[in-house]
């Protein structure tokens, strides 16, 4: 009995240490930004043109994907994140939340059992942006929802 005790106390002060698995970083140095990583996410790589990376977790339960971009299509930060917002409407998002100032914008929406989440800054040149798109299954809320307040923070113009 004085065994099973034990072991049970040792998994007792193991399980807050386990919750408290540090987040990793990704910095990006082509343009400008960088972010925290939540434990249990894995890169797959910079993205060929230096834009950005996919972070895994699980393999493919949670789908992390960080990238930067210059104004070309848009003439300004605002008209891009709107832009952006719209096409995940027109895609058949059905939004949960939205807010936007004229620096960032972040929007959360639904569709077909999946959640995304989206977040962009404005670069500090004036000339691009940063953004993160977390996209899971409905089913994953509980492990993922907690993740995305301190992730939207971490993202950061590195000037």
């Amino acid at each position: 009995m004085r065994h099973l005790l034990a072991i049970i106390a040792v998994f007792a002060l193991a399980a807050p240490a386990i919750a408290q698995i540090p987040w990793g970083y990704y910095a990006n140095t082509r343009y400008g930004y960088e972010l925290d990583i939540p434990p249990g996410f894995e890169g797959q790589g910079e993205s060929a043109n230096g834009d950005g990376q996919v972070f895994l977790l699980d393999g493919r339960v949670g789908k992390l994907t960080a990238w930067g971009g210059s104004f070309v299509a848009e003439p300004d930060f605002e008209s891009e994140a709107n832009a952006r917002f719209a096409s995940d409407t027109e895609a058949g998002w059905g939004v949960m939340a939205q807010s936007a100032t004229p620096s960032w914008a972040t929007w959360s929406a639904t569709k077909s059992g999946r959640v995304l989440q989206q977040h962009m800054i404005q670069l500090c040149d004036g000339a691009g942006y940063a953004a993160i798109r977390l996209e899971y299954a409905q089913l994953d809320r509980p492990k993922l929802d907690d993740l995305v307040q301190p992730l939207i923070v971490s993202l950061k113009s590195t000037c």
